[in-house]
């Protein structure tokens, strides 16, 4: 059996990246209701790719991208203990793999890359409704925070 390989993602994976754009924007539709209508974006794939601040990784099984997550790094709130965090998002998996641990393998390397960064906070957002990513990342360590609330004027 082959083992799945994570690595840096790199310009050649754009077309793959965009697909698990619309996966990810799909995914999360159900729980915002202030999302634009498709077509829409979240992220600037290029630029990510060739930031210095961004650590965009992939999931690789046989060749084929099956996964994504990226850490980028963010000023802290001035009065918090930590100066800088990591921030990750783009934390997607092609369902046919999930319940691998491909997550966990994605956030083990954005971990790393955190540490070598010699920063010791990595923060995320996640929908309060969304109960099966909830689980995936309370799985690998991160615990519930702070709940954003908003109110809509319109």
């Amino acid at each position: 059996m082959d083992s799945i390989q994570i690595r840096a993602a790199v310009l050649e994976d754009i077309d793959t990246l965009l697909i698990f754009e619309q996966g990810v924007i799909q995914a999360e539709r159900p729980f915002d209701c202030t999302l634009k209508p498709n077509p829409t974006h979240y992220y600037n794939i290029q630029q990510m790719i060739s930031s210095a601040h961004v650590h965009l990784v992939v999931a690789v099984l046989n060749g084929n991208l099956i996964g994504s997550g990226y850490a980028r790094i963010e000023s802290s709130k001035f009065y918090l203990q930590h100066e800088k965090h990591s921030y990750l998002g783009f934390m997607y998996v092609l369902p046919e793999h999930r319940g691998k641990a491909v997550n966990s393998l994605i956030i083990d390397a954005l971990k790393t890359w955190t540490l070598a960064q010699g920063i010791t906070e990595m923060r995320l957002n996640v929908y309060m409704d969304n109960d099966s990513a909830i689980k995936a990342y309370e799985k690998v360590g991160f615990e519930k925070h702070m709940v954003e609330m908003r109110l809509g004027l319109t």
